[in-house]
């Protein structure tokens, strides 16, 4: 496991597939650091060149979910470790859902995520409407390396919203996903690293 994980982030760092890290907006300024975080950031985490920092992994995980720096609040970004590998678990709420990510420190990859938008909102938040296969596109537009063709969607509408719920694996890290095929916005999005 450790070689694997070793090799996938040897693969981001190379191929620049890790995400950007540029610096999020003037109201993301009340993120929470830990306390072995300096306010700049520029302390202990960025000793090496490629380093991900408090607000860069913040940065990204707001990108991946598509929320605007302006509607995160309660931000909590914590350097922490996961198989091993050391990263920043980010947490952050808005007014239509909580969001989890765990953002590799080495390459800014996303190892873990975990949200839910509250149903209610779609409508508000706006999109088009997609297809099974545009689902497909869509999901695999926020890892890199995914390919459409293998991804597995069903579409259920059991509770009277239409969606595609699907699966897919990359790099030994399990995606699930719920996508609402009125706006084509992704509303349940659940990554692990799986041994």
């Amino acid at each position: 496991m450790k070689r694997l994980l070793a090799a996938l982030l040897a693969a981001l760092v190379l191929t620049g597939c890790a995400g950007g890290t540029g610096e999020p907006s003037s109201s993301a300024a009340g993120v929470r650091l830990d306390s072995r975080q300096s306010a700049s950031g520029s302390a202990a985490d960025n000793d090496t060149e490629g380093e991900t920092d408090a607000e860069g992994a913040l940065a990204i995980s707001l990108e991946h979910a598509d929320v605007p720096t302006q509607d995160a609040y309660n931000t909590k970004v914590e350097r922490d470790g996961d198989h091993g590998v050391a990263v920043w678990k980010v947490e952050f709420e808005t007014d239509y859902g909580d969001y989890d990510f765990e953002v590799t420190v080495a390459g800014g990859a996303i190892v873990g995520a975990d949200y839910e938008v509250d149903e209610d909102w779609l409508g508000r938040l706006g999109g088009s409407p997609v297809d099974a296969d545009g689902a497909k596109e869509i999901a695999a537009a926020r890892v890199p390396g995914a390919d459409p063709a293998d991804i597995t969607v069903t579409t259920e509408d059991g509770d009277g919203r239409s969606r595609y719920e699907g699966h897919f694996s990359v790099d030994g890290i399990v995606y699930e996903f719920e996508i609402d095929s009125a706006t084509g916005r992704i509303f349940d999005w659940n990554a692990d690293l799986r041994d």
